[in-house]
């Protein structure tokens, strides 16, 4: 995104051609396709994989994979050729705009995930895991008609520009790049880094609870209230070292209740099992379900597990897009900064290996893609030759 160069010249030298850049290219490219196609066939093929946190993932890997796809080729070829355009300007117009779209794309989906996260987190009575709903939809669409509305500008003609160097494929309006690299990134950042400090307050505040209302010694006793209209209700009352018997005996204000219903996807609390109705000295008509598992105010098992990899996720992507946005932005509204091109090139790749970063956060810290994919390498393995 947003690449470019100065002092070029018009004719092309053998000695120029950048074979680093090509194999590079080459190799992130392949890096970039393979991890994202595995994410999106794993989601596809799996149904234990089909949940609403992962369409988000899909989306995300869809970008980056358009990216690899439409993208890099034409950047890795300019970058081989010493930095120098040689194809027509049009197409350059074009590489621009899905440049941005893209690399936009990229960045809004990690940003819905934050925001699909933290939802997960701070409401889990209102957020389904396994039911794909029509907000996480208008998200995702969002994400998508955002990104081309920040990039259209680029290909109804803002690079047309009078006397511009056919030889140098870059984005030529200053204040589209300064414009741009608000909408991409300075708005998106702060939104994330927000949202993932909530999700660690939020996840802080669960664990100090369950801390103090989940003594080592407890024992655990279910009582069968009368249900409420439209589903049933269990109230689980966790009382330290106390027997059925002298239940009775409890006032209802030393109770610790937690609601439950038949949420399927949540987890119960580490080191707490929850006792059929016999082992608890108490009988309900129905006994707890199978599928019913506790929901409450708190976040499920595998909720925390996702977030143990967020400052993996925030350090990556601080690290990848940080240093290319400064500097674009710096080379426009500075302009005594000597800017060179080869480290507009390196913050430039530094952004693009976000998109094969990507695929690794999301997935290789999930046990479930992880075994998908083991399974795909060793299907493909076993078709070859």
């Amino acid at each position: 995104m947003f690449n470019g160069t100065v002092n070029r010249t018009h004719e092309i030298d053998s000695s120029q051609y950048n074979y680093l850049a090509l194999v590079f290219g080459v190799l992130l490219i392949v890096a970039i396709i393979l991890g994202n196609v595995l994410v999106c066939l794993s989601v596809f093929i799996e149904r234990s994989l089909k949940t609403a946190t992962n369409y988000f993932i899909v989306s995300l890997a869809v970008a980056d994979l358009l990216l690899a796809v439409l993208v890099l080729p034409l950047y890795v070829y300019t970058e081989f050729q010493g930095g120098i355009w040689t194809l027509n300007i049009f197409l350059c117009d074009v590489l621009m705009t899905m440049d941005v779209m893209l690399c936009t794309a990229s960045i809004f989906n990690l940003c819905a995930i934050s925001v699909d996260r933290y939802i997960a987190v701070i409401v889990p009575l209102k957020y389904n895991r396994n039911h794909f709903s029509g907000r996480q939809l208008v998200l995702i669409i969002a994400t998508w008609l955002l990104s081309l509305g920040v990039a259209s500008p680029v290909i109804f003609g803002l690079n047309n520009v009078p006397n511009r160097d056919v030889t140098d494929c870059k984005l030529e309006n200053g204040t589209f790049v300064v414009y741009s690299s608000i909408c991409s990134f300075f708005v998106p950042c702060p939104i994330m880094l927000l949202l993932y400090y909530g999700m660690f307050r939020g996840l802080k505040r669960w664990g100090e609870s369950r801390i103090t209302t989940l003594p080592a010694q407890e024992h655990q006793l279910s009582f069968k209230l009368r249900p409420s209209k439209g589903e049933r209700q269990v109230v689980k009352y966790l009382v330290p070292n106390l027997s059925p018997t002298a239940a009775k005996n409890i006032p209802k204000s030393d109770l610790i209740t937690t609601q439950l219903d038949n949420t399927s996807d949540v987890e119960t609390p580490e080191g707490a099992k929850v006792g059929t109705p016999k082992e608890n000295g108490l009988v309900s008509r129905q006994g707890l379900g199978k599928g019913a598992l506790g929901r409450s105010r708190r976040v499920n098992g595998r909720e925390r597990k996702a977030m143990k990899v967020l400052p993996i996720v925030v350090g990556l992507f601080l690290a990848c897009w940080t240093p290319f946005f400064v500097v674009h932005i710096m080379k426009v509204l500075c302009e005594a900064c000597t800017i060179g091109s080869m480290l507009i090139s390196v913050v430039t790749w530094l952004g693009y290996v976000n998109s094969a970063v990507n695929p690794i956060i999301y997935t290789a810290f999930n046990t479930e893609f992880r075994k998908v994919f083991q399974k795909l390498l060793r299907c493909q393995t076993c078709a070859g030759p």
